[in-house]
């Protein structure tokens, strides 16, 4: 018929402007226990936005946190904002209100977004290895070789790095028909769940988002295992313990929320792939706990590890009426 693909509409095909919406299952198995389900996810949410928001607010405030770690890590609230977002609002509104209905072009949306932000996370996550990498093994050149600019022109080329591998997925997705059901058996758009629903051979996005998986987190999980070995081998040189405690509770940080990203996320992307005799809704716990839980502690993570944005959140507090933190640290 030689029907063109609209990828920035998000649209298949053009003759079919009002495509059908997809209906969300929420968990299934689980739908009657849907309310009860809804309050630690709500919970998660709000802790998320409230330790992000907190986060980005100390290091934009705080001049003696205007250095590139930080602002790494600031780019790391943004992205969890921007993550949990995406994804929590609509499936509380599954679990509150039945509302299961997503348009065509909404969850296709929310799947790039899911998926583009994975990327961008890790392209942080290998940038702030880096800086680790820098600030220990090369401490003398820091300033010079991570400037302002440079961290800025890194966090931006995250960014574009994620949205190039996505938009061409997003493509193929939306190419295909879908003609089944419908029904999604999960509580967000969830790829694998999405592309089973096509009445037509998936296996060209399938392939592709294998190898860029394959390529992506394997290329930035070798280089920040490449980092944190030297790092390693440097921290357990250095003369005194007070450094060597230091320089590894600093990393012992970003360590955490790399195992908590590229485990869980591999435990989650597994369990979709293979069932290995779980239970639906088991599966689908876990994928929805892996979008809430490590927004929700990442904050935590670096607030309880680093004196220097706990310290930062405090004075943070002291600048609000009535609240005095100056003893309680």
């Amino acid at each position: 018929q030689g029907t063109k693909v609209s990828c920035a509409m998000l649209v298949p095909n053009p003759s079919n402007t009002t495509p059908l919406p997809f209906l969300l299952l929420g968990i299934p198995g689980l739908e009657d226990a849907h309310t009860w389900i809804s309050i630690p996810f709500c919970f998660m949410y709000i802790m998320a936005l409230l330790g992000n928001s907190t986060v980005l607010l100390a290091v934009r405030l705080d001049k003696s946190l205007h250095e590139p770690m930080y602002h790494f890590i600031s780019m790391l609230a943004v992205i969890d904002l921007i993550f949990t977002t995406a994804v929590v609002p609509k499936m509380l509104s599954v679990f509150l209100l039945g509302s299961r209905e997503i348009a065509f072009q909404a969850c296709f949306t929310q799947m790039f977004f899911i998926h583009m932000f994975t990327a961008v996370e890790s392209g942080v996550l290998l940038a702030m290895s880096f800086d680790r990498y820098v600030a220990i093994c090369n401490p003398l050149r820091y300033i010079t070789i991570l400037t302002e600019a440079r961290t800025t022109q890194i966090g931006l080329l995250s960014l574009a790095r994620g949205a190039a591998v996505m938009t061409p997925l997003m493509c193929l997705l939306t190419s295909l028909p879908y003609c089944r059901d419908r029904v999604i058996p999960h509580s967000y758009c969830e790829h694998m769940a999405v592309v089973e629903l096509a009445c037509a051979d998936p296996s060209a996005s399938h392939l592709y988002s294998i190898i860029v998986a394959t390529l992506l987190v394997g290329t930035d999980s070798v280089f920040i295992t490449f980092s944190y070995g030297m790092i390693l081998r440097s921290v357990l040189r250095l003369p005194s313990r007070g450094a060597r405690l230091k320089s590894l509770s600093t990393c012992g940080s970003h360590v955490s929320v790399i195992l908590l990203f590229y485990m869980g996320g591999l435990l989650s992307m597994y369990l979709q792939m293979f069932s290995l005799g779980l239970a639906p809704h088991t599966r689908v716990l876990v994928a929805d706990f892996y979008l809430t839980v490590p927004p929700m502690l990442n904050p935590l993570i670096y607030g309880m590890k680093m004196k220097q944005i706990r310290d930062g959140i405090f004075r943070l507090l002291e600048q609000l009426p009535g609240l005095r933190f100056s003893d309680a640290h």
